[in-house]
């Protein structure tokens, strides 16, 4: 900015404040405010000071009447609006699609209630400049749950959009389910079920995830706490042909989703969807056993493609891997151990002295206690009777099992033409995307958990704005990687791999910066949460000057290096 005089004819010349800005090749000029009617003393002054020079005490000069965080909103609300998210939510632009931006924005930033998200958005506190880049204006409680339920009714419209961006014939679609607690007792989903939280008290809710090859999320469905895995699978199969329009997928699940009932019932030969899954525990023994397995071929090589008459029309890859082995035959080990000093503890008890313990019941109790913590039931023979209590290991049966330590095998009925052994090995093990998706939606990133809505619209509509959010958050944890913790480099890492079997390795980029904790040129490397609070620190500076007659004015903080660096990477331009 500079102060320019300008000469007006026969009247006196014109005194403007301007500002220089370069539009492509040409620098252009713009008028910021008429100052001809200040005082000689207030021009020269308001030039000594854009030209960097003292007017009396700086820090009396001017006052900061409010700074804002704004950094990380524009970082997230970017990337929202470089997805074109906001278009997919409604084509036509109103206030409820500025709400839901909102709620998905504030979710990746600072995951809270509703409540607390309504007092963040408020404009007289602001938490944040999220309120003003999207002009709600006043916002309530009220206001965002109607925005919930607007979202939800769009669920089925905004799914088949990320599946024409995201999936197409012949793609591999990763599939898998987990469960969050539900605080309260009155929403009909929420059952008493199986909780992958440790929460055995608590009623459940199971959700199912759908994503691309890469781990990019598509679709969420709510179940209710007590649903079986694999019950699930058949509406999975419908959406993606009938709402998704996709005549011919591979669906990838776990073995505890694709089990042999559903695959038998839900995957007709006509139907064109294919899958990948892996053999339960018991069905893998007796394969290994028959000589349709030559386990010496093993010795060579970490997997191998055998058929066997239980599993027509199926490709099974049998795999081993001895760092594997090594590691579960280690936490056998200490599980026993501790289910042996526990038992040993109520053996003791029956044995004491004074007031021992008796009775079958009190003593059946303890013991069910101890083995249904370390799960180590089936390696032990137990004898419980009113006076007294022994037990030891069931020898055989451990040795059983140690033998097929390391051992995994991948069933299929894709044609081999369409994907290789190692290829289905690798398709079955990128399940492990999912499970990082559950983890940023259950954990500290987007707290999906716990869930208090009453009403199962509210809890599917909690679940959708949970996963539009991570929407967002995986395209920053891309975009941002070469700053993150992260690895940057896939095909380094998949350079340092030498089979689908190995263990996964991070690329040599990836581990010079976990070990220096900066980048090649310098930068200190982030979390994805102290990188968002980092860029939070940029904030809109709402200053006031003390000089008569000069009108208040934003400024925005000036970006670090790594700040620019993140926001040149998102492709967001920093602006007021």
């Amino acid at each position: 900015m500079y102060v320019a005089r300008v000469p007006n004819r026969n009247s006196p010349p014109a005194i403007l404040l301007r500002e220089s800005f370069r539009k492509g090749k040409q620098v252009k000029n713009r008028t910021l405010a008429n100052l001809s009617d200040w005082r000689p003393a207030q021009i020269d002054a308001l030039r000594a000071v854009l030209k960097g020079q003292a007017v009396g005490p700086l820090d009396q000069a001017f006052t900061i009447s409010q700074s804002i965080p704004h950094g990380h909103v524009a970082a997230v609300l970017g990337t929202l609006r470089n997805l074109e998210l906001d278009s997919l939510l409604d084509p036509a632009p109103g206030r409820m699609r500025d709400l839901v931006a909102a709620l998905i924005v504030s979710r990746v930033l600072e995951p809270a209630s509703k409540l607390a998200t309504a007092r963040a958005l408020h404009p007289d506190l602001c938490a944040h400049s999220l309120n003003a880049d999207l002009q709600l204006g006043a916002v309530s409680e009220k206001d965002l749950y109607q925005a919930m339920d607007w979202l939800l009714e769009r669920q089925g419209r905004i799914e088949q959009a990320l599946a024409q961006r995201h999936l197409h014939d012949g793609a591999l679609v990763l599939y898998d389910l987990s469960s969050t607690y539900f605080e309260g007792r009155h929403c009909p989903l929420a059952k008493l079920g199986h909780s992958r939280d440790d929460k055995k008290d608590k009623l459940q809710i199971v959700f199912g995830l759908l994503t691309d090859v890469r781990g990019c999320p598509v679709a969420v469905e709510v179940f209710e706490g007590n649903t079986n895995d694999a019950t699930t699978v058949a509406r999975q199969i419908t959406k993606l042909r009938e709402r998704f329009q996709l005549s011919q997928v591979v669906l990838v699940g776990d073995r505890g989703t694709l089990t042999s009932a559903r695959l038998r019932e839900d995957f007709p030969a006509d139907l064109g969807v294919r899958w990948i899954t892996a053999l339960r525990a018991n069905q893998i023994q007796p394969l290994l056993e028959t000589e349709a397995v030559q386990l010496s071929l093993l010795d060579q090589r970490d997997l191998v493609e055998v058929e066997h008459p239980d599993f027509p029309n199926e490709r099974l890859v049998v795999c081993h891997n001895p760092l594997l082995a090594e590691e579960r035959a280690r936490k056998r080990q200490d599980l026993l151990g501790a289910t042996e000093r526990e038992l040993n503890k109520i053996v003791a008890a029956t044995q004491r002295a004074k007031r021992p313990l008796r009775g079958q019941n009190h003593i059946g109790l303890r013991v069910g206690k101890v083995l249904g913590r370390y799960k180590m039931a089936k390696h032990f023979s137990i004898e419980i009777t009113d006076a007294g209590f022994r037990f030891e290991r069931k020898q055989q049966r451990i040795e059983d099992e140690t033998n097929l330590d390391g051992f995994y095998v991948i069933r299929t009925n894709v044609a081999a033409e369409q994907l290789s052994s190692r290829q289905v090995v690798e398709s079955y093990k990128r399940l492990c995307q999912v499970e990082q998706a559950f983890r940023c939606l259950k954990t500290v990133d987007l707290e999906v958990r716990p869930i208090y809505h009453w009403t199962p619209n509210r809890v599917r509509a909690h679940l959708l704005l949970c996963m539009l959010a991570y929407y967002v958050e995986w395209r920053l944890r891309e975009k941002l990687a070469p700053l993150l913790f992260q690895d940057h480099d896939p095909a380094g890492a998949q350079a340092q791999r030498t089979s689908p079997v190995a263990p996964a390795q991070r690329s040599p980029a990836a581990v010079r910066k976990a070990r220096r904790k900066q980048t090649d040129d310098g930068l200190p490397v982030h979390s994805f949460t102290t990188l968002l609070r980092h860029l939070a620190t940029i904030c809109l500076n709402h200053i006031t000057p003390t000089l008569p007659n000069i009108p208040a004015f934003v400024m925005l903080t000036q970006p670090s290096e790594l700040q620019q660096r993140a926001f040149d990477l998102l492709g967001v331009k920093l602006t007021l």
